[in-house]
């Protein structure tokens, strides 16, 4: 999908520049010169220790290689041992989103101490490696210490960019810091700086603002909050060690595309991307996350230029550049396990969660043979022990004896409670109010409904004990409080009455429906969609709201969400309007707004303010500043009670649809990324790694059919139900697609037949699939044709387009022989459908 638009650079982002004592820039990214223009050095109040200096470079001399190269690899705990780290001594470690101890999710905080005690004394212990450094574990903990149950979940960062209250990001901050420190950990990966700029990106939440201004300010803010002030208790025992991520420029891809290509000019990816680095380094953040997108086509993980000359030497970062999951391997010319181009561009650690051994031993290769120059190895090791010194890590007790560890009071204690509702009564933001029905009386009979009502595991979003959000119950947030828990409470202490149905069904008449609804829990990649229209093909939610406003019922909507929707029929269907994004663990703190005390006075009014413009169309992505400016709501909206409504109920439901959609080709040639090749025979599978691969009843291989290896020949030897699928780690959109009459493509053709039959599928899952038979379509001539499919065949069998993980499948259980030259998903029809779908 491809969508003009135009931008200036404000002049917000020129006085950023300017502040930073640099003059406007021009666009080349390798003049030296420009560099000097575009990007200031930081200045972090840590004054450089000379002592430390001289320990550091003793302790290089006596590290061997191998020691030296361990401490820049990052595995993940489902991934080594304890024995591991004892044989290697890794430098740091990591648990991934929904990773936990022995692989339990209600894994207790005990259990993460312990855990992290053996690995610090098999770290230290040299019998092996010879080495007593100790290693360091970093977590995900993005809004509140979420992957451990019982800890105080804040609202997502959009909702806090709509608080804008940097004194309030650093409180949460803070208690994050300590929940961490009960459980052992050292090192946290955030703040998220990254500013988004086009919101179908399923990170959009992790994201404050669509505008610098907010993000510079909290990135400091939350570096403080974390590490403690450089000239107070920097890194003391409450204190964990900071990431300011992803450098650089993953909120302005094309499109949205997570991990996709960042085309801004070098002055734009300084005046909107890097205003959260002046802040959080400017804090003193110790470490930088390097980030999946590319730049002009270059990933990030294997840029010297942003990494090295503008991060380190420009700007004067000394603490060390950690990679994301695997993002080396997404360098021209590597792979998860062999990546000699990140260190020379200037990547220190390597995440790499699983394929540490051969990546291990490539870089204690690539160094010997001189590939990484032992200057880059040197440096790198340099930083991470100066990190490690700054922290105190040498001298610090081991993690179970730390002040703070095994202190479970401390998590999800009522201090860490209270500041997280103050966050969410402060981001809500109310977009309409009609007649001021809002704030309500706590004295009247309330219906609540909807599906995230009684939900807080929807209300938290991503990031919630398990990676996407999904699979959690009310009792995974013991101690959390749903909405409909608030309501309820507010409403029965008032002699009010309030009662709970998730379809809306009523057999009193209530006097207000408040309707919880909004986006299901997601987390990078699986998040993105294509167009931001909320429910396309689905207005279930819709269909509620109209419910009560047909009956004459008041209704006010608490609108879920991770970004600015087109919900234009929505908020016709409403007569109040609320913003709550994904408020977290603390969902009885929106009732204190909604209602008013008991005596009718006001108990907490509006403050959240919009740091996204609200979409004028499900296809445009307006930001503050952007030329032509026209969005439903703009940057900085937010009513108060005393402000008037300014939506009517006559907003436009239908838009007429300009995106210009380009045919998604999956194969021609080669497979197209982000989708892989995968066999399957029975239960087993296997992703297609070379020109020739076979497992159980089903083989493939390539062959010329035009030009050198551009179709594929796939043999069914009938001894078993097998399939060859594409098949991609994160789902993709293709709603729009559909909506324009699209169709799957398949050049194709027959060199053997058999009696069963050949399935053509698509799948959103593992229980969301169809599949049918193309026998009848095919000819036996031995010659090429061309099937088309109508997406709508899938759709109207239960295909959810939204979330398609596979677009393409054959199977059989017979003994076919076909081979394959291009698959596509086409733009529009381009002849009647080849198959008749039933």
């Amino acid at each position: 999908m491809i969508i003009k638009r135009t931008f200036s650079v404000t002049a917000l982002m020129l006085a950023a520049i300017t502040s930073s004592g640099c003059s406007q820039p021009s666009n080349s990214a390798s003049d030296a010169t420009n560099q000097k223009e575009i990007w200031p050095t930081i200045e972090t109040g840590i004054k450089s220790d000379a002592q430390m200096e001289q320990k550091i470079a003793d302790m290089l001399k006596s590290m061997t290689l191998e020691q030296k190269i361990a401490q820049m690899i990052q595995p993940e705990i489902r991934h080594i041992t304890v024995e591991d780290m004892r044989k290697y001594g890794f430098g740091s470690y990591l648990n991934g989103g929904g990773s936990f101890p022995n692989n339990n999710k209600h894994a207790t905080p005990e259990d993460w101490v312990d855990l992290a005690e053996k690995m610090y004394q098999a770290s230290i212990d040299d019998s092996l490696d010879g080495s007593t450094i100790p290693t360091m574990w970093g977590t995900d903990a993005v809004h509140g210490h979420n992957n451990v149950i019982g800890a105080t979940l804040f609202p997502h960062n959009i909702g806090l960019g709509a608080a804008n209250n940097p004194e309030l990001i650093e409180k949460i901050a803070a208690a994050t810091a300590r929940e961490v420190m009960v459980t052992g950990i050292d090192w946290v990966f955030a703040p998220t700086v990254a500013v988004v700029r086009d919101d179908r990106w399923g990170r959009t939440y992790e994201g404050y603002s669509e505008d610098p201004e907010i993000v510079k300010a909290y990135s400091a803010s939350i570096v403080k909050g974390l590490q403690g002030a450089v000239d107070e208790d920097f890194l003391s025992d409450t204190r964990v060690v900071s990431t300011v991520k992803h450098f650089l420029g993953d909120g302005g891809t094309v499109n949205g595309d997570d991990q996709g290509n960042n085309i801004a000019s070098e002055e734009e990816l300084f005046a909107l991307h890097a205003q959260g680095y002046v802040g959080g380094l400017g804090a003193g953040a110790q470490t930088v996350m390097a980030s999946f997108n590319s730049w002009h086509g270059e990933k990030i993980h294997g840029s010297k230029y942003l990494l090295t000359d503008v991060l380190k030497d420009k700007m004067g970062f000394d603490g060390f550049v950690v990679g994301d999951w695997n993002g080396h391997g997404q360098v021209k010319g590597c792979s998860n396990s062999n990546c000699a181009q990140a260190a020379n561009a200037g990547l220190d650690v390597y995440m790499a969660p699983d394929e540490w051994k051969p990546l291990f031993s490539n870089l204690v290769n690539q160094a010997n043979s001189g590939e990484i120059p032992l200057s880059r190895i040197n440096d790198a090791v340099t930083r991470i022990l100066r990190v490690k010194m700054r922290a105190g890590l040498f001298d610090k007790p081991s993690p179970a004896k730390r002040p703070l560890s095994g202190k479970t009071e401390i998590i999800g204690s009522s201090d860490h409670r209270a500041v997280a509702k103050q966050a969410v009564r402060e981001s809500l933001v109310l977009l309409k109010n009609k007649q001021q029905l809002l704030p309500l009386s706590p004295k009247t009979n309330i219906l609540v409904a909807g599906i995230g009502a009684d939900n807080i595991g929807m209300q938290s979003g991503g990031w919630s004990v398990t990676w996407q959000g999904t699979g959690n119950k009310n009792s995974d947030f013991p101690g959390g409080s749903s909405i409909y828990a608030g309501i309820k409470d507010t409403v029965e202490q008032a002699g009010g009455s309030a009662a709970l149905s998730v379809e809306g069904e009523y057999t009193a008449r209530p006097d207000v429906a408040i309707v919880v609804f909004g986006e299901q829990p997601y987390a990078e990649g699986n998040g993105d969609v294509d167009n931001l229209e909320y429910q396309r093909g689905n207005k279930s939610d819709l269909a509620l709201l109209r419910k009560f406003k047909d009956a004459g019922i008041p209704v006010v909507s608490l609108f879920i969400s991770g970004r600015p929707m087109w919900v234009n029929a929505e908020l016709n269907a409403s007569d109040a309007f609320v913003a709550i994004w994904l408020p977290g663990s603390e969902g009885d703190a929106i009732s204190d707004v909604l209602f008013k005390n008991a005596d009718g006075s006001i108990n907490h009014d509006f403050k959240g303010k919009l740091s996204f413009s609200w979409p004028n169309n499900p296809i445009d992505n307006e930001n503050r500043n952007d030329e032509a400016y026209s969005p439903l709501l703009p940057y900085g909206f937010g009513l108060t009670y005393n402000d008037s409504n300014v939506l009517k109920d006559d907003l436009v439901e239908q838009t007429q649809q300009t995106e210009k959609l380009d045919d998604l080709v999956l194969f021609e040639r080669a497979i197209k990324a982000p989708w892989s090749l995968v066999l399957k025979s029975g239960e087993q599978q296997k992703t297609v790694a070379s020109s020739r691969e076979s497992l159980g009843a089903v083989s493939i291989q390539t062959f010329d059919k035009e030009v050198q290896e551009d179709a594929r020949a796939i043999r069914f030897n009938g001894q078993a139900m097998a399939g060859v699928n594409l098949a991609a780690a994160f789902p993709s959109d293709l709603r729009s697609y559909v909506e324009n009459n699209g169709q799957l493509q398949i050049q194709i053709k027959v060199d053997k037949a058999a009696a069963s039959p050949l399935w053509v599928g698509m799948g959103c899952g593992e229980s969301c699939q169809f599949k049918f038979d193309i026998t009848d379509n095919l000819e036996q001539s031995g010659q090429w044709q061309t099937l088309n499919i109508n997406l709508s065949c899938f759709a109207e069998q239960g295909v959810d387009l939204a979330q398609v993980f596979t677009p393409w499948q054959l199977s059989t259980q017979g003994d076919w022989h076909v081979s394959i030259a291009k698959l596509a998903i086409t733009a529009n029809a381009v002849e009647q459908s080849s198959v008749t779908c039933k």
